[in-house]
């Protein structure tokens, strides 16, 4: 008997500090602030990662790599590189509503250090750009992707997710070369 009356008051207690605890209030999760223009505050939140990773992982390329490509489908990583800052200047310029730039015309077999310094100029515009965006233009009629007609607001997405794509890229091609990215690097 003493054994179920021992078992009867844990089981009692117990219930007892779980109904107090679930009965105390939660604290609210912190409500993030309201902005004026949530896309462009966003792109512009993502900008400074996106340049240091895509920039750091072409500096991390070797020179002799850059007419590198896995498989004779694929792109050189020149030719990434490339595409890395005719995207940047398209897209930036949509989405802001202002004039690309009057940039040099790269190629894919150009050396390194012409083509790093024509992502760094695409990425210098993009922070540029971005920092005259707002949102109240996102639902205009933009041409995109192949003379197609799109919201200003695909342009935007595309900005974004084009970055995290080229970055994936950008790290597998260092990958396959032996050379850890910029994210994968340990921690100093």
């Amino acid at each position: 008997m003493k054994g179920v009356f021992r078992v009867l008051t844990i089981v009692t207690l117990t219930a007892a500090a779980w109904s107090q605890q679930t009965a105390e209030p939660k604290t609210p999760a912190a409500t993030p602030p309201q902005t004026k223009d949530p896309v462009a505050t966003s792109i512009r939140t993502l900008f400074p990662r996106q340049q240091k990773n895509i920039l750091a992982a072409i500096e991390a390329m070797p020179a002799d790599k850059f007419s590198y490509k896995p498989t004779p489908d694929q792109i050189t990583f020149g030719h990434l590189v490339v595409h890395i800052t005719e995207s940047n200047n398209s897209l930036c310029a949509k989405v802001a509503d202002v004039p690309a730039p009057k940039a040099a015309e790269v190629k894919d077999t150009d050396p390194k250090d012409k083509l790093l310094a024509a992502a760094k100029a695409s990425f210098d515009f993009c922070g540029e750009a971005t920092s005259k965006m707002d949102d109240s233009k996102l639902g205009d009629s933009v041409e995109l992707f192949g003379g197609h007609q799109f919201p200003r607001a695909m342009a935007a997405l595309g900005l974004a997710s084009g970055w995290a794509d080229h970055y994936g890229a950008a790290a597998m091609y260092l990958r396959l070369n032996g050379i850890l990215p910029p994210t994968a690097q340990p921690k100093k």
